[in-house]
C-alpha cells in the first residue's frame, strides 16, 4: 500500500469527513517546519508530549505553549499563544475538545494563518467551520504523528 492510500484510510477513520485531502496534509508536512503545541505536556507518558517529541525528531521546530512550564523540551515555554514569536506553519492542539475552540480562535487570528490541527478524538466543529471558511487549512479528530507515519516521513 503506498504512502497515499495508507494515508486515506487514516482519514477515513476521522469523523471528520471535511479535513483536508491526504495530498494536502502531505504538502503542509512537507512544507512546515515552525509548530507551536498548545498544551504540550511535561509528562513523557502523554500523547501531549510523545508526539511533539516524535516530530521534534523528525526535524520539525517545536513551540511549547504551556502556561504551567517555563521550559520543555530545553525551548522556552509560553503562556500563551499569542505570545509565540515568530513565523507559526501549524498550530497542533491538545487540549478537551470542550476548551479547543477558544484555541482554534485564537490560532485563526494570528497574521501568518497557520494550519490548524486538533489532534485525535479533539473536535471544536464551529470554530473549524469558521477557520476553513477563512481559508484556513483546518484538521481534527487525527493523529499527527500517524498521519506523518503513514506518509512514511
Amino acid at each position: 500500500m503506498d504512502d497515499l492510500t495508507q494515508l486515506r484510510l487514516l482519514l477515513s477513520q476521522s469523523e471528520d469527513r471535511a479535513n483536508p485531502s491526504a495530498e494536502e496534509l502531505r504538502d503542509l508536512l512537507e512544507r512546515a517546519r515552525h509548530i507551536a503545541v498548545i498544551g504540550l505536556s511535561r509528562l513523557p507518558e502523554k500523547p501531549a508530549r510523545r508526539v511533539p517529541a516524535y516530530l521534534a525528531a523528525k526535524g520539525y521546530e517545536i513551540v511549547p505553549v504551556n502556561p504551567r512550564a517555563d521550559r520543555i523540551f530545553g525551548k522556552q515555554a509560553y503562556s500563551r499563544l499569542e505570545e509565540v514569536p515568530g513565523p507559526v506553519d501549524i498550530v497542533l492542539i491538545f487540549r478537551p475538545s470542550d476548551q479547543a475552540g477558544a484555541f482554534v480562535r485564537v490560532a485563526a487570528a494570528r497574521p501568518e494563518r497557520p494550519a490548524i490541527w486538533l489532534s485525535e478524538g479533539i473536535r471544536a466543529d464551529a470554530e473549524i467551520a469558521t477557520a476553513r471558511e477563512e481559508g484556513i487549512m483546518a484538521v481534527q479528530d487525527l493523529c499527527a504523528y500517524k498521519v506523518h507515519r503513514a506518509l512514511g516521513e
